[in-house]
């Protein structure tokens, strides 16, 4: 371990433990107070503000409010810390805060004459707002409010500092008052499982809070807002509302939403569900028909699309030859068969030889158009995107939005990333995961052919390990998907992947410590996630291979999760 690397944790820890003594609820602003920060904005570059080692500057972007942010580099032994003197008044109680982004960023104030206070945040790459309080001793007139990053690490930036409370005779700016209500409250969209809410800013707003039937469901920063996991063909009463550091505003007037109905053939996706992909091609494993796949799977992604000449375009050939004589109508029959079986079989574009690449906008309308075509042609759910040779976030999230507008709620989507495109959500796999969110079915990332990963914890694992597995889904877990939208990933045999065969055991043991929380290895997970979605496997063929060894362990450990 380097030394950085222990300085940094103990740094945590200490703060961490700070953190449980100092820091106190945030309460509400009083009318008569004011922010007694001077430049909170930063407007007037770093006038009141004093930085280490020249390690401050404002820049024009990004900014939280206003024309200008501060943004401080931590370099050598310098953790590039922003102060200002603060006029306060003996014996009152302040609200200390500011906005940050970028690297590692702490706020706090010393001199106050009783209990200094701090508060923390790690990297983040969009404004968080930090808050604590402190109260000033009988004689303290001045504390000094700070910032700073931590060594070795990237920039900060930090916007709309603030310590409200009591005139001290140097604040001008007013405290918040509480918001109105938002206005404009409206139905933007909807599908089977979702409703899509809009409505219009609120001056003095930091933020939103949706309300569903009366129960909060949500809080976002902007004005607009996806509420997802809904019945389809139900009414919804929604309302909103606007807060700021002041409260919290009355509810807005209230608008029904009401999803779609389901469009799709056969029953709906089990609540947790085993994912199978089937091969369309003879490479030594079990030759299928679609009939021969086991019926513990309940997604069957079929493998795979081929490339055209067309940039993004896609088309599907059944290799009848390499399948015994297996006929286009007798593959359209066997999908048929699987969905009145309450199956899902869909079309799965890329695999480790796949060519397709969807950059730009044309080749977005391309995919989406071709894709839609080859799943009326042969009766596909849905679509499966296993890109293994990288994807352009922007316009894959695009050509999915068009041919889920074309296909309608009931559109199946999965995607199969390699574990390095999961390790962040500023990966081009994980963002177009976001952005789809409201249409995405799962993510079965693939737990194999990897080399050592990190983990949720910031710790590394190897594959092949219960431990590997849980760490490595927490991050998708904690980083923004659904538990319904996370799968595990594992080959069938160990025929089925060059490497990262582990055995039915370990993937039931993985799937009770993230569902159950247990038969969890050295790593805990911070929380149970019950409605984890399940497991999917390269391939029903390998399976087959191996006598289904791998369905008949893994499907009923899926089926009866809780």
């Amino acid at each position: 371990m380097s030394p950085h690397r222990r300085s940094l944790r103990f740094w945590s820890g200490a703060v961490t433990a700070a953190l449980a003594l100092t820091v106190t609820i945030v309460g509400q602003a009083s009318a008569a107070d004011v922010n007694n920060a001077r430049n909170a904005g930063f407007e007037s570059g770093l006038s009141d503000w004093t930085c280490s080692a020249g390690s401050g500057t404002t820049v024009s972007s990004p900014v939280r409010t206003g024309a200008a942010a501060l943004q401080a580099t931590p370099s050598g032994q310098d953790n590039a810390r922003c102060a200002q003197s603060v006029r306060v008044k003996p014996n009152s109680t302040y609200t200390l805060g500011a906005w940050v982004r970028g690297g590692y960023t702490y706020l706090g104030v010393t001199g106050t004459g009783t209990t200094d206070v701090s508060t923390w945040t790690p990297d983040s790459s969009s404004w968080k707002q930090l808050s604590t309080t402190f109260t000033t001793g009988s004689s303290t007139t001045s504390v000094t409010v700070y910032t700073h990053g931590w060594y070795g690490q990237s920039a900060y930036y930090a916007d709309d500092v603030s310590v409200f409370g009591p005139d001290g005779g140097g604040g001008t700016d007013p405290g918040p008052t509480i918001p109105s209500a938002p206005g404009g409250l409206n139905v933007s969209g909807t599908t089977s499982s979702s409703v899509s809410l809009a409505w219009n800013a609120v001056s003095g707003a930091t933020g939103y809070t949706v309300y569903r039937d009366g129960t909060k469901v949500t809080a976002v920063s902007g004005t607009s807002a996806t509420v997802t996991g809904l019945a389809a063909s139900t009414s919804y009463s929604f309302r909103v509302t606007a807060t700021n550091g002041a409260g919290e505003s009355p509810k807005s007037a209230a608008v029904t939403g009401t999803t779609n109905k389901p469009s799709g053939p056969g029953p709906a996706l089990p609540k947790h569900a085993v994912t199978g992909y089937w091969q369309n091609f003879d490479n030594g494993a079990t030759v299928q028909k679609l009939a021969d796949v086991q019926a513990q799977y309940d997604i069957i992604a079929v493998a795979f699309a081929d490339a055209t000449s067309t940039p993004g375009a896609v088309t599907f050939n059944l290799d009848s030859a390499g399948l015994g004589g297996y006929t286009v109508d007798q593959f359209k029959a066997d999908i048929r068969a699987k969905q009145a079986a309450g199956k899902k079989v869909i079309v799965s574009v890329g695999g480790e030889r796949g060519t397709v690449a969807v950059n730009d906008a044309a080749s977005a309308t391309n995919f989406a158009n071709s894709v839609y075509s080859v799943m009326q042609t042969y009766g596909f759910d849905g679509v499966d995107i296993d890109l293994e040779n990288g994807l352009n976030a922007t316009y894959m999230t695009q050509a999915l939005r068009a041919l889920s507008a074309k296909a309608g709620s009931s559109l199946i989507i999965t995607m199969a990333p390699q574990t390095i495109d999961m390790q962040s959500t500023s990966n081009s796999y994980f963002q177009t995961a976001l952005n789809i969110k409201d249409i995405l079915t799962v993510v079965n990332m693939q737990y194999y052919n990897s080399g050592s990963m990190l983990g949720c914890d910031g710790k590394v694992y190897s594959q092949g390990s219960v431990d590997f597995l849980t760490a490595l889904a927490c991050i998708q877990l904690e980083g923004g998907l659904a538990p319904s939208q996370v799968g595990l990933g594992l080959p069938a045999s160990t025929r089925g992947a060059g490497s990262g065969y582990v055995s039915p055991t370990v993937v039931n043991n993985a799937l009770d410590c993230l569902a159950k929380g247990t038969g969890c290895g050295s790593f805990k997970p911070p929380r149970t996630y019950p409605g984890l979605r399940g497991a999917m496997t390269w391939s029903t063929n390998w399976d087959a291979t191996a006598g289904n060894a791998w369905s008949n362990a893994v499907g009923p450990h899926v089926h009866g999760l809780p």
